[in-house]
């Protein structure tokens, strides 16, 4: 049925074919439901690891700041030391 309306339409003289407009399901123009499931699971995905990176980053900067505050300790105490054995 939808073939002889295709080809009918073909048929018929330029001014008067009907245009028709065709929509796709998602943002990417996927035919599929699925695609839209894709690019929110990316999405997703993305921000998750956008997050887990800013924590590690967090979790570094504090272990570099715990670290020179070690190395400012380490630093006395071996001035102590060599004032003491002087």
């Amino acid at each position: 049925m939808l073939n002889r309306c295709i080809s009918r339409n073909t048929k018929l003289p330029v001014h008067l074919r009907v245009a028709s407009r065709l929509y796709s399901d998602g943002p990417m123009g996927g035919s599929s439901s699925g695609g839209s499931q894709d690019i929110f699971i990316k999405r997703e995905r993305a921000k998750e690891d956008y997050y887990a990176r800013q924590q590690e980053r967090e979790q570094l900067a504090h272990v570099k700041e715990q670290l020179r505050e070690h190395k400012k300790k380490l630093e006395t105490l071996e001035n102590k030391i060599n004032s003491l054995s002087k």
